[in-house]
């Protein structure tokens, strides 16, 4: 029943159709993403893989992208799909840039079997940010279950 409710989701349907349209020749994994804004529109995005194979470029960013190209900027959802039977998650690059617009994304990952939702937050706990460059806040990491902070003395 919780597939069945996932999968109705319009963002799933829409990151299954970008999907078809991936660029794989090389890996043959092919991704669709969906991008829910918090004014309800959807920009997809597919993965395009490249012969030099550090120039790839992920579904997730293409979507994000295509949204920021139309003058979104903030986001409340991505459905990820893939051409693997379990649900896929973001890559590290891809959950840094999502981190920017969105710390508080909700991910629902689609597989062929199961469909996993959880958020950005959890899968990125202490993301880079803004703060973290010169003359910044000090980020917290009390998300993180193995930080341990210690002060330098003077």
């Amino acid at each position: 029943l919780v597939n069945d409710v996932l999968n109705a989701n319009p963002a799933i349907a829409a990151a299954r159709e970008a999907m078809k349209h991936a660029y794989a020749p090389y890996s043959r994994f092919r991704v669709g993403a969906a991008l829910r804004t918090r004014a309800g529109r959807v920009f997809t995005g597919c993965n395009v893989e490249n012969a030099a194979f550090g120039l790839a470029f992920c579904a997730e960013r293409g979507a994000i992208s295509a949204a920021v190209v139309a003058g979104e900027r903030e986001f409340e959802e991505i459905a990820i799909v893939s051409s693997s039977p379990m649900p896929t998650p973001p890559c590290g690059a891809c959950r840094q840039v999502l981190a920017e617009f969105a710390a508080d994304l909700e991910i629902v990952m689609a597989g062929e079997k199961e469909t996993v939702r959880t958020s950005l937050a959890r899968l990125l706990p202490a993301a880079f940010r803004a703060g973290n460059l010169a003359g910044g806040t000090v980020p917290d990491y009390s998300g993180v279950s193995s930080a341990r902070r210690t002060r330098r003395k003077k």
